[in-house]
């Protein structure tokens, strides 16, 4: 398998399908905790400090909408540019390249805030996005919230198109977190 393909990344970095689609590992955690005492977000226990991981999107998959308690700070690795799609808390949609393209508006790094709802997708057709995420208290799946596009209309009707791209339409029975 070349370096180029989705397939020797997944082999090489033993990546496992992620419940919002795509493929992940945790590469990296902090040792010490926090608890939301500390903080101004709210969550039940503690949390390490902070958690990284590896993510592959190839482009036939979406990393569909979700959000965390915690920022997330994504950074490029391999592969086709990503496309990061960002509902923030305020409901203004931002969408951010993540690339080395740098002419292209494209950024080597971007921190998607707490409590945003965002997914993203694969720039070109027929290759793969390598990245990787840093969350900050680290991450857990207790504080990790998927969508429906029904859901999402609700509440952000202006951003239909990106909502029936990057939602599902209801969430699958397999996709347990």
């Amino acid at each position: 398998m070349p370096a180029t393909s989705p397939e020797y990344w997944i082999s090489k970095l033993n990546l496992l399908p992620h419940p919002e689609g795509g493929y992940y590992r945790r590469t990296y955690q902090g040792a010490e905790k926090i608890s939301d005492r500390e903080l101004s977000v709210q969550f039940n226990g503690q949390r390490l400090l902070y958690t990284s991981i590896y993510f592959l999107l190839r482009s036939q998959d979406i990393s569909h909408f979700h959000r965390l308690k915690s920022d997330e700070l994504w950074y490029y690795h391999a592969g086709s540019p990503l496309t990061i799609h960002v509902i923030h808390e305020d409901g203004t949609y931002e969408e951010v390249k993540l690339g080395s393209n740098l002419e292209n508006n494209e950024t080597l790094q971007y921190v998607v805030p707490k409590n945003s709802i965002f997914g993203s997708s694969v720039m070109n057709p027929d290759t793969f996005s390598l990245v990787g995420c840093m969350v900050a208290p680290g991450f857990d799946f207790q504080d990790f919230e998927l969508f429906t596009q029904n859901e999402l209309l609700a509440q952000y009707p202006e951003h239909h198109e990106v909502i029936k791209k990057i939602a599902y339409e209801q969430i699958p029975v397999e996709v347990t977190v």
